[in-house]
């Protein structure tokens, strides 16, 4: 065999075997353990092209779910006829008001409110001649008696908001005839219901009973022996 200088110590390589493998021998431990680190030291190089070669993953794995709609839920033929028309005029128009309004005929039943008269006429204060736009259902108010006048576009209206609307003088129209009238949605007032008047929302937010909540219970009743003992009179325990 051949006798080499490795670090101040002897290196014996010898050839052969059944096989033809080499056989490396060390004459002292302080040559195996540099070995070994030159050897994990090539095992690390090559994780890292590896790991340069790897697919980044956001969090949240490989699965990405887009929760924004790109059609309505509803089969609502006339729907899926208007959503056609407003997908045609925001692709050939540069007009925001058409995106938006092509956003919300994708959006569900709680995201489109209502909006009743008299806030209609509240917000139309002063836009005379201009046309309130609403994607969602007009409502009446009995405690509204007199309608301004005033030219509507909603999605739906109740037959009582329709009556009043026309009988002031008005006019009530659909998305496609003021698609004809305003392609881009010039001389409009785009309006929305509230989103957040519904008695579900009524029961969102901190616990009921912790302080500064606001937050309204869950209970059968409002009599005294519902949830009015403890914590809700000073004069049994405390009150919050």
């Amino acid at each position: 065999g051949a006798r080499h200088s490795f670090g101040g110590g002897d290196r014996r390589e010898k050839r052969g075997g059944a096989k033809g493998k080499a056989c490396v021998q060390f004459s002292s431990n302080w040559e195996q353990r540099v070995a070994a680190v030159c050897l994990r030291g090539g095992v690390h190089e090559r994780r890292r092209e590896r790991d340069t070669m790897a697919i980044d993953l956001v969090a949240g794995g490989r699965t990405k779910r887009n929760a924004h709609r790109t059609a309505p839920k509803s089969d609502n033929v006339y729907l899926k006829l208007l959503v056609k028309l407003y997908k045609f005029l925001h692709r050939r128009t540069d007009s925001k008001f058409n995106k938006v309004v092509l956003k919300r005929l994708f959006m569900s039943k709680t995201n489109k409110p209502p909006l009743s008269l008299s806030k209609l006429a509240k917000f139309m204060e002063g836009k005379d001649g201009k046309i309130a736009v609403l994607v969602g259902t007009i409502t009446d108010d009995v405690r509204m008696y007199d309608v301004p006048k005033m030219r509507v576009c909603a999605l739906r209206f109740t037959q009582t908001a329709r009556q009043r609307i026309l009988k002031a003088g008005g006019e009530c129209m659909t998305f496609d005839q003021l698609a004809l009238l305003a392609p881009t949605g010039a001389g409009t007032v785009l309006l929305r219901g509230p989103k957040l008047s519904r008695e579900a929302v009524k029961h969102f937010g901190r616990a009921t009973g912790v302080p500064d909540s606001n937050t309204k219970p869950f209970v059968r009743s409002k009599g005294r022996k519902f949830e009015k003992a403890r914590g809700r009179r000073a004069s049994r325990g405390y009150k919050c």
